[in-house]
């Protein structure tokens, strides 16, 4: 078994202990967790390999691509606009980016691109990679696009195109690419190692994805039983591991599945709202709006996610809802966001924990890996015994 390295606080020997046994029964290659408490680090552990063919260990900075715990900070970056009065959260996307009002769109309102309600939770004709690596292309796709179901009454999965929606109007406000502005405003101050995409320059710290033969045949069941929204968002175009571990993938920007970070970055990145609105004494939200981040917007059956999720959702301004699913905790209130394959973000202003953990062999949740339930239950386990 791989050795664990790192700091984790006495108070949080469970986590260790959920860390390790990830590696001896649930098939863990390589990965880290950083658990803050109160903003301070309590737990900043990593171990085994950053290759399938074990060859590089997992180091202090190795990054790799986590999937849709990219969309809590794109998230972040409409909530920075939103709080300085340059975004309104209900107005139409229009107002913004014109073109969105096409095919029925001009209803859409800004929260319901955050929340997975626009209905444009994927193409509806078949689409390429490459298209996926062209911003302009895509986004004029999207925009030209009819939604799937009527925008603002049920909450949908949109798996790639929600960084690209709510990218496009972070961009149509600042001129700048979400991956700019999230490194100008929030990363970048905060010396946060997380990138939208990777540099080339920083290939040798990306840790190689790797997805066991089990988990296409899991996987392929499910998706014959897809509805075709489902198919539209989470299969148009395919990507995986095969896509995820080429330059050009790394090189493109798509806000909702190519971030690239460390834990401690994506604990980080949570942790902004774990701190209601800053980290480290740097505010980056105030307390109103990072508070928005988690403001509920109803209830449901997800219409995309809802083949593989036995139970009703709630999704907030960008993070799903803990809620009684206790996917992020025992308090509803608490919130976060997890990437295809493990990789998790979790923040919980009233326990003041936040949370980030990244590894590189995927399993085949979407959501609630056991891993990190494993480690998720550790945390809260360790808060109640140290009380």
């Amino acid at each position: 078994m791989p050795q664990v390295h790192g700091h984790c606080d006495p108070r949080f020997a469970a986590v260790r202990d959920a860390f390790a046994g990830n590696f001896a029964g649930r098939g863990e290659l390589g990965a880290a967790v950083t658990v803050l408490l109160d903003g301070e680090p309590v737990v900043d552990l990593w171990g085994g390999w950053a290759d399938e063919a074990r060859t590089r260990p997992w180091e202090r900075d190795t990054v790799v691509n986590v999937w849709s715990t990219t969309k809590g900070p794109v998230a972040l970056c409409a909530h920075v606009l939103a709080d300085r009065g340059l975004l309104d959260l209900d107005a139409p996307v229009a107002a913004y980016w014109p073109e969105f009002a096409a095919a029925g769109k001009r209803s859409v309102l800004v929260r319901h691109l955050l929340s997975h309600r626009s209905g444009v939770a994927g193409l509806r004709e078949p689409y390429s990679l490459a298209g996926l690596y062209d911003w302009e292309a895509t986004t004029a796709a999207l925009a030209a696009t009819e939604p799937w179901w009527e925008p603002g009454t049920r909450s949908g999965y949109h798996a790639l195109t929600y960084g690209f929606l709510v990218g496009e109007v972070v961009r149509r406000v600042t001129g700048l690419m979400p991956g700019a502005f999230l490194h100008r405003e929030i990363t970048g101050p905060l010396d946060v190692d997380f990138t939208i995409g990777r540099p080339k320059e920083d290939a040798d710290r990306v840790a190689e994805l790797v997805r066991p033969d089990t988990v296409l045949h899991e996987q392929a069941a499910l998706f014959a039983r897809m509805e075709p929204v489902a198919v539209a968002s989470l299969l148009n175009p395919g990507t995986g591991t095969e896509a995820a571990n080429t330059p050009e993938w790394r090189a493109a920007e798509i806000p909702a599945a190519n971030g690239h970070g460390t834990a401690r970055a994506v604990a980080a990145l949570y942790g902004i709202v774990a701190g209601r609105g800053s980290l480290n004494g740097r505010r980056i939200l105030s307390e109103e709006a990072a508070e928005r981040v988690r403001e509920g917007q109803g209830r449901c059956r997800d219409l995309v996610l809802g083949t593989g999720f036995a139970h009703d959702t709630e999704l907030g301004l960008g993070l799903w809802l803990s809620g009684p699913n206790r996917s992020y905790g025992p308090n509803p209130r608490a919130a976060g966001h997890d990437g295809a394959g493990g990789s998790c973000g979790l923040a919980d202003p009233e326990a003041g924990i936040a949370l980030g953990y990244v590894m590189n062999r995927m399993g085949p949740h979407i959501a609630d890996d056991p891993r990190k339930t494993a480690l998720v239950d550790a945390v809260y386990g360790s808060l109640a015994t140290a009380q």
